[in-house]
């Protein structure tokens, strides 16, 4: 079998036309035969160009509308044919079909097109058929047919059309095949979740062309990528490259200022996938402060996020402080101008609008999936259980309390006090262990407890937690409820005159 095959023909049917031109000219230029279909034969037609239309191939002419132009037996053979085996060449030469060494088809933006409207008619007439059958065939043959599935790769074969005088090697057809199933299966997995959003059919299929390389994994010593349009969700403006610990940050970071998004200027910090500041305030510059406040230690080297525009006065706050990332949806241009002082600082623009229904987890060699947790604790889920009654500062409070413990490491406590975090316990094995670190935390930046609110991610078991509250000064407890032994809570906190309230929600995040 020869390595290297010349190029002395062409199939080339492309939706969409642009870049096409120089490819065209050099194929010209290259005295290649171009068979060609519909609209891209009348745009190498204008380009004073001639090519053979597939119908003077096939004997056909486009059928049903265009949805029928290259499914024929001469059009597949062309292509599918083996050039190193006898049988093969007897039947072209006995069935008059002409040898194709070269395919250049894209396919119908069908994601594009899920995007851009929700007529489903629209949609299935973008369901390649042709193309995806024609770009299978010549990937599958690249022994013998190079295939260039996608606009991307013109720039490639216009070098092997001009410096290796059209001549390939298997090994470049093998690369492209690559390139080509690439594509194909992406296409696929497109069609089939359009179809299965309803999930009829119990399986996964995920799929992405976007890779962005990240600085490493979760240690150094580990290499690690990003897949998917991380555009989608953040527009990185300014800093270093990102790390696969940033963007699980992150994602963490948005999803907490997600709960905000109509709330007063709010600003959070995180670390380790935790927030440990967080604050509503009547400006951006009073909420980073107080949020500062929260635990000034941990804020260094964390990941910092605002659901308002960053301007000059907070930027001149931020240049003190060392922090990896700043998410915001937007930046003035003075901010922006302090911020990019700070040479490594990675800047982002919040992009995210609609977060995923499904959440997926590696596990044991496979995924979980799970429906995200897109609930948010609200004034009219609240149960009161208590006597005491809270009033509407407290449960702003409590609200705002909920909302930062649903993203927080479970088992986790949370205190706050006038829309700021005080303290939270966070990852431990016990409930009364997460109260513990998170009232430790509090006394340790000086903060006074009396007054201020407690939730739970989880119901108490137990009366221990309201207990070490009410000894803090606490008086007000938010929580999902649920327990067999609920009455005990309820009992105490009659007994102490603290308000307690169900939300009958639980936020477990592991």
């Amino acid at each position: 079998m020869k390595s290297k095959i010349k190029i002395r023909s062409a199939l080339v049917s492309v939706y969409d036309k642009e870049g096409i031109e120089p490819i065209i000219k050099e194929l010209e230029r290259e005295k290649i035969i171009i068979y060609s279909t519909g609209g891209t034969g009348q745009f190498i037609e204008k380009l004073g160009i001639k090519y053979i239309p597939i119908e003077d191939i096939t004997s056909y002419p486009s059928i049903l509308g265009g949805r029928v132009k290259t499914l024929h037996p001469k059009v597949f053979g062309g292509i599918l044919n083996r050039k190193n085996k006898k049988g093969d060449q007897k039947e072209l030469l006995d069935y008059e079909i002409p040898q194709i060494d070269l395919v250049i088809v894209d396919l119908y933006p069908f994601e594009e097109t899920i995007r851009a409207t929700n007529n489903e008619n629209e949609i299935i007439e973008k369901i390649d058929i042709g193309g995806i059958s024609l770009i299978r065939a010549a990937a599958k043959n690249f022994n013998d047919v190079l295939c260039i599935s996608d606009k991307s790769n013109y720039d490639d074969l216009l070098k092997i059309l001009k410096n290796s005088d059209a001549q390939t090697t298997i090994e470049t057809r093998r690369e492209f095949a690559v390139k080509a199933f690439d594509i194909s299966s992406n296409y696929d997995t497109a069609i089939f979740n359009f179809f299965n959003k309803d999930n009829l059919i119990n399986s996964l299929k995920i799929s992405s062309k976007n890779h962005t390389p990240l600085r490493y994994g979760e240690n150094p010593h580990q290499r690690g990528a990003f897949y998917g349009d991380l555009k989608k969700g953040v527009l990185q403006i300014h800093g270093k490259q990102l790390s696969y610990n940033n963007l699980l940050d992150i994602d963490n970071a948005i999803n907490l200022i997600s709960e905000f998004k109509k709330a007063d200027p709010t600003f959070a910090i995180l670390k380790h996938n935790n927030a440990c500041g967080v604050s509503t305030k009547k400006t951006i510059s009073l909420a980073y402060k107080n949020a500062l406040m929260s635990d000034p230690v941990s804020a260094f080297g964390g990941v910092l996020i605002s659901n308002s525009e960053i301007d000059s006065e907070t930027a001149k706050l931020l240049k003190k402080l060392f922090f990896e990332v700043l998410i915001a949806p937007k930046f003035s241009k003075v901010a922006l101008k302090i911020l990019k002082e700070k040479k490594n600082l990675i800047v982002l623009k919040n992009n995210l609008s609609k977060r995923e229904a499904l959440n997926y987890r590696s596990c044991l060699n496979g995924f979980l999936v799970q429906e995200n947790d897109l609930k948010s604790d609200s004034v009219k889920d609240l149960n009161f259980v208590t006597k005491e009654i809270p009033s509407k500062a407290e449960i702003d409070d409590l609200i705002f309390a909920s909302k930062i413990s649903k993203h927080t490491k479970s088992n986790t406590i949370v205190l706050a006090k006038n829309s700021q975090l005080l303290g939270s316990g966070m990852g431990q094995s016990s409930r009364v262990d997460a109260l513990k670190h998170a009232i430790k935390k509090a006394k340790n930046f000086g903060f006074n407890l009396k007054n201020a609110v407690m939730a739970s991610d989880a119901f108490f078991p137990f009366p221990d937690c309201v207990e070490i509250a009410n000894k803090e000064g606490i008086k007000c407890v938010i929580q999902p409820g649920g327990s067999i032994k609920d009455n005990f809570s309820i009992d105490y906190c009659d007994k102490y005159k603290m308000k307690m309230v169900f939300t009958g929600m639980r936020h477990f995040k592991h």
